[in-house]
């Protein structure tokens, strides 16, 4: 059994509406499109130094290690730069605390900005 049968099984075991309609289904969210639980958090952005290099650090995220490394993907490819994420933590290439701190913001993020000018 491949992925394309396990989803469609996985589909079909989905209840459907009662009216029969398209618009009135069952919606089905991706992980790329999954709306977060916790956007109303406090997110802490502080430039680290990691081997001599500047690097933009953002902590304090509570939620899944999912929802972390999706974050990390979002703010890695707006900003065109790498990084990692793991134990709450995302680490961003390069000196890019006030280009993240309003990404953050637009997503809905609350930022405490550590050792801004």
């Amino acid at each position: 059994m491949d992925w394309k049968d396990k989803l469609n099984s996985l589909y079909e075991s989905v209840p459907k509406s009662d009216c029969g309609d398209a618009m009135h289904s069952v919606p089905t969210l991706d992980a790329k499109h999954r709306v977060s639980t916790t956007k109303k958090q406090t997110l802490r952005v502080e430039l680290d130094k990691r081997k001599g290099k500047p690097a933009t650090l953002i902590t304090e995220f509570e939620g899944t290690d999912a929802e972390l490394k999706e974050l990390a993907r979002q703010l890695k490819v707006k900003c065109g730069v790498g990084g990692s994420a793991r134990g709450g933590e995302i680490l961003i290439q390069g000196d890019l605390r006030v280009q993240l701190s309003n990404l953050l913001e637009d997503m809905g993020y609350k930022i405490r900005r550590i050792n801004f000018k």
